[in-house]
């Protein structure tokens, strides 16, 4: 599937995206709060890279805890970055750009940099890729968060978190076109297992890597230069 497909995908949501996250997301607040813990540096004004950035959801998290940061926001769909700006409108030092994050020429180094729910889309080449990109963007010291969904086990496991997720979903009241939306994007989803993705970020230069939340297809991990 290419990138176009999903950034129209994003653009025709962009307007209902925050309504429906914790509607599509059963463990939101420990998911996101996961990121956010983790998300650990010793800098006063430490710079930000967000990837995915969206509409700014884990952003704005992240200049709550780090209200001096410099926070830099990619997103290839211009339609949730206007929702970013407005968010995000009251931290002057924010940077927006409207790119492709596997392929713009970022200009570090940065003392995080951070993913939620963006890195699935992309086929695993593209992910081992973007790994060592972020690797080589990261100050010694530095810190990679990714919030994101992971494959299961096995076709099965697969299968359970699916009928699981339906099943949260439906109970959180979300109207049923939306659940219909978000199945039909998921379709996009290129999820890779949680241990491939720990063992590409080792083998990009990290010197450790590991799972720090998982909820179903749920996980946030980090990865340490």
């Amino acid at each position: 599937m290419e990138h176009h497909e999903i950034k129209k995908k994003f653009d025709e949501v962009a307007q209902d995206y925050d309504g429906q996250r914790r509607g599509l997301i059963p463990c939101f607040d420990d998911f996101y709060g996961a990121a956010v813990a983790w998300t650990e540096t010793p800098a006063e004004e430490p710079a930000v890279l967000d990837l995915g950035a969206g509409t700014g959801l884990l952003a704005a998290m992240l200049l709550d805890k780090y209200p001096n940061a410099r926070m830099t926001l990619v997103d290839f769909s211009g339609d949730m970055l206007e929702q970013a700006k407005r968010r995000l409108a009251r931290y002057r030092g924010t940077v927006f750009i409207e790119a492709d994050y596997t392929s713009y020429p970022f200009e570090g180094p940065f003392d995080a940099v951070v993913s939620s729910l963006s890195i699935h889309h992309l086929t695993h080449e593209e992910k081992r890729r973007l790994f060592r990109t972020v690797r080589r963007l990261l100050r010694p010291g530095g810190v990679f968060v990714n919030a994101d969904q992971t494959a299961g086990a096995s076709e099965r496991v697969d299968e359970r978190y699916r009928s699981l997720w339906i099943d949260a979903v439906i109970g959180s009241g979300l109207p049923r076109e939306a659940l219909d939306a978000s199945i039909e994007r998921r379709k996009l989803d290129r999820n890779a297992g949680l241990e491939d993705q720990l063992q590409w970020l080792r083998d990009a230069g990290f010197h450790a890597a590991d799972c720090v939340y998982k909820y179903n297809e749920f996980t946030v991990y980090a990865a340490w230069t």
